[in-house]
């Protein structure tokens, strides 16, 4: 009998080490980088210059922001130069950093290349991408919008900065490989289809990511949109991110349109100047100068969509001191 329960326990063991083996060495599985080659047009650009800018933010975490304004605004002159770190101090399982994603740091990149990476989160050399860029809501989107964020990327200017290597903590570090997927690619809906227009944006937007709280990178189950999140802020303190749902105690459920529209309008006019932020008072991670910039008619169906979330209860404090 020990002699059954010794061959048992040594076949279970080398199943475990070969399946570890499997998914650190075969994984991830998205196919080649297919051969792309993007029309820099001007019409392509604008359209890329509004996602990245305004809907998907990608300027957010690839460049740096002035933290002693509200919302930290953009830096002038760090358009895409990366650095960003999200760690285990607003819990992520591991050291994440934002790619440079100028000509310094991808220059060297095919445009299929660029694209396997937003929208199945493999990198040049075949690595697996964390989703803190949330490449699997990316791979949902319109292939034509992703290939315009590229056209977009490639009028950057170079900017000289070495962006340290991400590393995932165990076990995500085997975790991370099964992550990755193929895209599956949508089309953009008429935008008379309000819902399922506000849809695509709210995926584009990643609302979820930041409105979520999460565990070790992992959102909460039942938590979906209520808030929560903690984002220690360079200048001291934590703030967290709002409730988002319908339910009107905590979340939006009071808000008319015309309120939301008009939360995010305020910081995209023209003449908006963010105000000063003293170290150690309240500031917000929510990238309000961006998001602001946003087409009214698509913040309405971002709102018209968020009224169909289940509502759920959750009172968020904001902001919490040191």
């Amino acid at each position: 009998m020990w002699k059954i329960v010794k061959t048992v326990f040594v076949a279970l063991i080398l199943i475990v080490i070969v399946g570890l083996l499997f998914v650190r060495f075969a994984l991830p599985n998205v196919g080649e980088a297919e051969y792309l080659k993007v029309d820099v047009s001007p019409e392509r650009i604008a359209r890329g210059e509004y996602l990245a800018n305004s809907v998907a933010v990608c300027v957010d975490c690839h460049s740096e922001r002035d933290w002693s304004r509200y919302s930290g605004p953009l830096i002038p002159g760090t358009m895409g130069k990366g650095g960003e770190i999200f760690d285990q101090k607003i819990g992520f399982p591991g050291s994440f950093y934002a790619r440079n994603i100028t000509p310094y740091g991808i220059g060297n990149w095919t445009d299929g290349e660029i694209l396997r990476a937003i929208s199945s989160g493999v990198s040049k050399d075949g690595s697996a991408l964390f989703p803190v860029m949330p490449h699997p809501n990316y791979g949902k989107m319109d292939k034509e919008d992703l290939i315009s964020i590229i056209a977009y990327l490639r009028t950057f200017k170079p900017i000289k900065n070495d962006v340290p290597k991400s590393k995932a903590d165990f076990p995500m570090n085997f975790i991370i490989n099964t992550i990755p997927q193929k895209a599956s690619f949508s089309k953009i809906p008429d935008t008379k289809n309000t819902l399922v227009y506000g849809e695509y944006l709210y995926n584009a937007a990643a609302c979820f990511e930041c409105h979520t709280k999460k565990d070790k990178g992992a959102p909460v189950a039942g938590m979906e949109l209520a808030g929560g999140f903690e984002f220690p802020m360079p200048t001291g303190g934590v703030i967290r991110s709002a409730n988002i749902t319908p339910d009107k105690e905590t979340g939006i459920g009071n808000w008319s349109e015309q309120q939301f529209v008009s939360r995010f309008k305020i910081y995209g006019d023209s003449t908006f100047v963010p105000e000063k932020v003293e170290k150690g008072d309240a500031n917000t991670i929510m990238p309000w100068t961006m998001y602001g910039k946003m087409k009214t008619e698509d913040l309405k169906a971002i709102y018209a969509y968020l009224r169909t979330i289940k509502p759920i209860k959750n009172e968020v404090v904001k902001f919490s001191k040191s």
